[in-house]
């Protein structure tokens, strides 16, 4: 599974315009509805806000990653944006959120759901790529630097 093939450009929106947690949540949401592979976007942000009042989904480095586990959703789909501005997701950093990656599985397939997440949180982890990722203009050089990064994270785990 390449990250690069779940976040396409059509899912990334560059600035998110939201200046909550729940609606950034709620903008990336649309963004799957819009896309055509939600059958129901009400259930998928009433999934994935559930898990987020259960525990904060900030995990540092202005980094969120909100998900959710429902059968609106046919197969793991995922979206991605920056803010313009910080937003609160009570990180343990205590920093606010930059840049938010939202995974949405069925509920019966978490395998997939739970290897996305693993492997978004382990390329956004270098600050290089971070700080690509915001300087990414377009949703277009956003998939870029993913793609790159991507690549690169390939290619060092393929020596090793």
């Amino acid at each position: 599974m390449r990250l690069t093939d779940l976040i396409v450009p059509r899912r990334i929106k560059i600035p998110l315009k939201a200046s909550t947690r729940r609606k950034a949540i709620a903008e990336l949401v649309d963004l799957l509805a819009a896309d055509g592979v939600l059958t129901s976007p009400a259930d998928v942000l009433t999934a994935v806000l559930g898990r987020e009042e259960r525990r904060s989904t900030g995990i540092g480095n202005r980094v969120a990653l909100p998900h959710g586990k429902t059968d609106a959703a046919r197969s793991l789909v995922a979206a991605a944006g920056r803010t313009r501005r910080p937003i609160d997701f009570d990180s343990p950093d205590g920093r606010g959120v930059r840049l938010i990656v939202l995974v949405v599985g069925p509920k019966a397939d978490a395998g997939p759901h739970i290897q996305a997440l693993a492997r978004i949180s382990r390329l956004l982890e270098p600050e290089a790529t971070r700080a690509a990722l915001l300087a990414a203009g377009t949703p277009e050089q956003f998939h870029e630097v993913l793609s790159r990064h991507e690549n690169a994270e390939a290619a060092l785990h393929a020596i090793e």
